[in-house]
């Protein structure tokens, strides 16, 4: 699994220093939002064809790394 993570990277000079695939300008964002829009993966690789599967996979395995983290209450 961590392999994939290596999928994306994060430069601050692009994109805003968002998360991104491979280094290119597509974020793990837009991945997300076409999957929440409702695409399969199959239609997102159509609509990007510069994307692999395993980059569509590393997007969602980053996104739920970064939501399950501990929030301590103080």
């Amino acid at each position: 699994m961590s392999d994939l993570l290596r999928r994306i990277t994060v430069n601050p000079k692009q994109c805003g220093g968002r998360p991104c695939i491979r280094d290119m300008r597509i974020r793990v964002s837009d991945v997300l939002d076409l999957f929440a829009a409702g695409l399969s993966a199959e239609q997102i690789l159509e609509e990007m064809p510069d994307l692999e599967a395993d980059d569509l996979k590393a997007a969602l395995i980053y996104a739920s790394r970064k939501l399950n983290h501990p929030v301590l209450v103080a």
